[in-house]
């Protein structure tokens, strides 16, 4: 966790000149006093993977003091898909940490992130943020590895077609105005991010582009900095809420759906991840990959299959996990391959200061900072739809399957790929629906519950949810029917 500075955004960690994790409710109580904040809002992610809220309005220093203290009880059978509505009372106890000035609120207002907790005080075991401090928990424990991660978030934004400088399909890679539309969206919902204290590396237009009648949808990418899975997944959360604000704000419609047309790009939500000790990255050495991170690989390959019941969630996920698109198909992985399910990026190891010395040639040697070769491996099956805490919480499972499996090295051999890997015989597959996701999730159950991560419960109800979709064959049931096909993307434009 980063030290306060001057060029902090967060205006809470600048106010009170210590980092988040520090944060006390005095701290709060000042700050709420010093800067007249006149509301509290509480959020939580609920069973479906969405921030909800709840506001308070302040009355008095006891009246803040309590609702700081005590938190609030909520109705959990309207909240969580298996809480019995005869026992569904739940505490949301606010985690100071988490607090930030909501940058969107007319009224002054602090917002908290919140845990759930049952009628004997201890953390609702579904929980989705529990879940994932769970995993964190067992992977550390079994392992002595954490793992790290960032998400890259794609969104299409829709608006009447610009005569002026008209978008070209496919190709709004890194475009910028105005051949690339509602930058300043981006712009704006980077910086609400960046205070709220969401850790983002870069903003851009992505390839997609799409026209369609008086429409134009233009896709962008908002990617963040790698940080424990615990705050990668309240972050991408707090972003899709974020980036809502702002386009309704614009008059805009934003959608993180994986597909919206079928043969255009459709919008994933790549995982970018890293193994840790003690805070350092031991994902590569002066022999590349480390066995640690290698194991990982394996871990992700072999439990890819169960992990789209909680990465691709909708029909429409798999439309767009089809061949030719930038998105897998098959099990495998490979060094800068965009076609395999597990790529390894590039990493800078050995050659940062080389190319700044070059770009730089005037620069003093002595002001030629060591570059990070901050090393990751990105799973490319993930999309929009994705429950995001469940999903990292799912990831840090299939690490410390990798990490403690005896054939793990073995799998990572077997399933390197060099070439295009829709063209390589003899690899699994992805599944091709949500049944067929479910399915695979339901033979794999026994790793998700172990050290009591994934409740059975709620394994079975997410099964039950994917299940209910009734998509097998959903894509050859709609071949040809352009307006089947368009509702069933209006169904699902908003998941996620």
């Amino acid at each position: 966790m980063r030290e306060p500075s001057i060029l902090e955004p967060n205006r809470l960690v600048r106010a009170l000149g210590k980092p988040a994790r520090d944060f006390t409710k005095r701290d709060l109580v000042r700050f709420i006093a010093d800067t007249d904040i006149r509301m509290l809002n509480f959020r939580y992610v609920a069973g479906d993977g969405r921030l909800k809220k709840l506001n308070f309005v302040i009355h008095s220093p006891a009246h803040l003091d309590r609702i700081l203290t005590a938190g609030e009880r909520v109705d959990g059978s309207s909240l969580f898909p298996f809480v019995a509505a005869d026992s569904s009372d739940l505490y949301v106890v606010p985690r100071y940490r988490t607090a930030f000035v909501n940058p969107f609120a007319d009224v002054p207002t602090l917002d908290l992130l919140c845990s759930f907790y049952d009628a004997h005080g201890a953390p609702l075991e579904s929980a989705p943020e529990h879940l994932v401090r769970k995993a964190q928990r067992a992977l550390r424990d079994e392992t002595g590895y954490e793992l790290e991660a960032l998400g890259e978030l794609e969104y299409y934004l829709f608006s009447p077609v610009d005569r002026i400088y008209p978008i070209v399909e496919q190709r709004g890679y890194h475009e910028s105005h105005p051949f690339s539309k509602w930058g300043l969206v981006r712009r704006e919902a980077m910086m609400a991010i960046a205070e709220i204290g969401g850790l983002i590396k870069y903003g851009h237009a992505e390839v997609g582009n799409i026209l369609s009648g008086d429409l134009e949808m233009v896709q962008h990418e908002i990617e963040f900095l790698p940080v424990p899975i615990e705050e990668a997944a309240d972050t991408l959360v707090i972003a899709k809420w974020a980036l809502r604000e702002v386009a309704y704000k614009h008059d805009l419609e934003v959608s993180f759906a994986p597909k919206i047309l079928v043969g255009q790009a459709g919008s994933g939500l790549h995982v970018h991840m890293r193994l840790t000790r003690d805070g350092a990255n031991v994902m590569t050495d002066d022999g590349g990959l480390t066995e640690p991170a290698k194991r990982l690989v394996a871990g992700l390959l072999s439990s890819a299959e169960s992990l789209t019941a909680f990465g691709n969630t909708v029909p429409t996920s798999y439309l767009r996990l089809v061949p030719h698109q930038e998105a897998p198909t098959r099990v495998c992985w490979g060094d800068r391959n965009r076609s395999v399910l597990v790529r390894v990026p590039l990493g800078w190891r050995g050659v940062g200061e080389r190319m700044i010395r070059d770009a730089n040639p005037r620069e003093p040697t002595a002001d030629v900072s060591p570059v990070d070769h901050n090393q990751t491996v990105e799973l490319r099956s993930p999309d929009g739809s994705a429950n995001v805490h469940l999903l990292l919480a799912g990831l840090a499972v299939a690490a410390r399957h990798g990490l403690t499996e005896p054939g793990a090295l073995d799998l990572c051999d077997r399933s390197y790929v060099r070439a295009d890997a829709t063209k390589v015989e003899g690899l699994h597959e992805l599944p091709a629906s949500c049944v067929d996701s479910a399915s695979r999730l339901l033979a794999q159950r026994d790793r998700y519950e172990a050290q009591g991560v994934f409740p059975a419960g709620l394994i079975d109800a997410i099964a039950a949810q994917l299940t209910g979709h009734g998509d097998r064959g959903l894509s050859e049931r709609l071949y040809g029917d352009a307006a089947g096909l368009e509702a069933l993307v209006r169904r699902h434009l908003h998941c996620g």
